[in-house]
């Protein structure tokens, strides 16, 4: 049995918007907690410390980490958020994606306009090895973007139709 797995892990780049928000976060929070000493009195101790612990929730929820997950045809993309929690994001068969381009592929560019809905599962950074993908899913015509480390391009473009496959990268010991 010639069983096929690949996987691999990207960290997703905090952006400014997840700096403004931690910042946002905290002072409500500090601000909830000088209330609660305020207004709780005997119980601010208390309150004080749930806000803490939900604060902390919500970073962990900031900090988040791709999984790609190539097994036997299938494509499987979880969140890992705060390094401990796991949540299934995409899950498809790379063979039915409409189309599979680099993100700066100027010629591809228009198959890609149609997209209802976009869902970045990269770091934030367009790269080399930056791809993106159209996919009918949820009901809705969607743009992926991931970045694929070369096991796991080499396995998405062994089961995806040559038709669809408009990738132009260079793996060690040859041209794709």
């Amino acid at each position: 049995m010639n069983d096929i797995f690949k996987e691999q892990l990207i960290k997703k780049t905090p952006s400014s918007k997840d700096a403004a928000l931690k910042a946002l976060i905290a002072a409500v929070c500090a601000a909830l907690i000088i209330l609660s000493f305020a207004v709780l009195d005997i119980f601010a101790p208390f309150a004080a410390v749930g806000l803490g612990f939900a604060a902390f929730l919500l970073f962990g929820r900031l900090d988040v980490e791709y999984e790609y997950a190539f097994t036997n045809g299938e494509l499987d993309i979880d969140a890992i958020y705060g390094k401990s929690r796991r949540k299934r994001l995409f899950s498809a068969e790379p063979k039915d994606f409409i189309i599979f381009a680099h993100i700066l592929d100027k010629e591809r560019e228009g198959d890609f306009k149609f997209a209802e809905v976009t869902k970045d599962y990269s770091s934030g950074k367009i790269g080399d090895d930056t791809y993106m993908f159209l996919y009918a899913y949820g009901g809705k015509l969607t743009k992926f973007i991931i970045e694929p480390n070369e096991a796991v391009f080499a396995a998405l473009k062994s089961v995806i139709p040559r038709s669809k496959f408009h990738a132009r990268k260079e793996l060690k010991g040859g041209c794709l």
